[in-house]
């Protein structure tokens, strides 16, 4: 029996990893799960799988928890992520929103842990030092992201063969086939609503803007070793083809399913092992019978190419791409700007910043906090 460790517990992928807990009693105890603000809901996860330890954003919350259920070790902050990342949990599952989920990764890459990853910014911020540190200690790094899921599963039995392409399957999100001068006009409402996936809301944001794809860009380049320009972004509004990849021989495997992230949770959970789950299944005549494919377009959706040239620089700008966006996405969702604002300024951020290499964990975080402050500026 595995025992796993949820940070981000109460999220959607967090919660949606319970249930697939639950589904599978025998073949997993939950030891610590962690929450922000949702406490009533974590208190709810308390009651039904009973782990040895919970962790909170604040002090007076692992306080009120530590009184209500006095056989549970309560922490809190970032000191308590920490510490349940290098804890003795068999896996840990980092569903952390943005770069809160960096430093924890670290620490569980430290202890060689398994991580199961739905935090892509962890890899986009700081992708060299933490596969260098995983490397070093025997950590492994298995995605829960459907399509690095995909990818992974399409690369499994085929190691020393040549890679071509990587090709990753985009939905196209709430606003494929717009032109910037609709885009403009385009409300918060209409931005969160994602037209296949359940996400949270800074996920789906990232997911109409399109710059979910390319922080998987930089998320594939860093997972699988795989240079930038390997790695193509194909949409595919069906989302049911997860990703591809096409070796040297022109043979490209694919890996399809339903649009459902209870199935590569549960696939980074029991790996190698594979689940007998009780969730929709693709129906074939019904859901592919007519499966499309189409180039994104870079011109009116720019965080896409911003992505490619963060990673062509390298060093530091792949962490300020992710600053800029996750501050300019809050303001957004804050109904401070306007949708468009998102990718223009965070291209007003990249053209300022001078670049700078061999980051340690201290400079990641440096480089994050002014990127942080210098966005802030700019909307002032």
């Amino acid at each position: 029996m595995k025992k796993v460790a949820i940070l981000g517990s109460t999220g959607s992928i967090g919660t949606q990893a319970l249930d697939v807990i639950e589904q599978n009693r025998e073949e997993f105890k939950v030891s610590v799960i962690s929450c922000a603000s949702r406490i009533e809901l974590l208190e709810e996860q308390i009651k039904k799988f009973a782990p040895e330890a919970v962790v909170t954003a604040e002090e007076k919350d692992a306080l009120y928890l530590s009184r209500k259920y006095p056989h549970i070790e309560a922490d809190f902050g970032v000191n308590g992520l920490n510490a349940a990342a290098s804890g003795d949990a068999d896996i840990i599952l980092n569903s952390l929103v943005g770069m809160r989920g960096l430093v924890p990764t670290y620490y569980a890459a430290k202890s060689g842990k398994t991580i199961a990853f739905a935090n892509k910014e962890t890899l986009v911020a700081g992708g060299e030092l933490i596969m260098k540190t995983a490397a070093e200690n025997d950590a492994r790094l298995l995605p829960v992201d459907s399509e690095h899921s995909a990818i992974f599963q399409c690369l499994e039995g085929n190691e020393g063969r040549n890679v071509r392409r990587i090709l990753l399957t985009a939905s196209g999100g709430p606003f494929r086939g717009y032109k910037r001068e609709q885009l403009e006009k385009v409300t918060l409402e209409q931005a969160l609503k994602h037209p296949k996936w359940n996400m949270g809301a800074k996920i789906s944001i990232d997911s109409a803007t399109m710059m979910n794809k390319g922080l998987e860009v930089i998320e594939a380049r860093w997972l699988f070793d795989i240079p930038a320009e390997k790695i193509e972004i194909i949409v595919h509004p069906q989302s049911v083809v997860h990703s591809m990849v096409e070796y040297e021989d022109t043979a490209v495997i694919a890996q399809l399913g339903m649009p459902d992230m209870r199935v590569p949770i549960a696939y980074a959970l029991a790996y190698p092992k594979r689940l007998a789950l009780n969730f929709t299944p693709l129906d074939l005549f019904t859901y592919a019978s007519n499966l499309t494919f189409e180039k994104p377009d870079k011109e009116v959706f720019k965080c896409i190419q911003f992505a490619y040239d963060a990673l062509a620089a390298g060093g530091s700008m792949t962490t300020v791409l992710n600053a800029a966006n996750e501050e300019l996405v809050s303001a957004f969702l804050g109904k401070k700007i306007l949708f468009t604002d998102i990718q223009d300024n965070i291209e007003r951020v990249l053209n300022a910043h001078i670049c700078r290499y061999n980051l340690s964990l201290d400079d990641i975080l440096a480089v994050d906090r002014e990127t942080r402050e210098k966005t802030k500026e700019l909307l002032r």
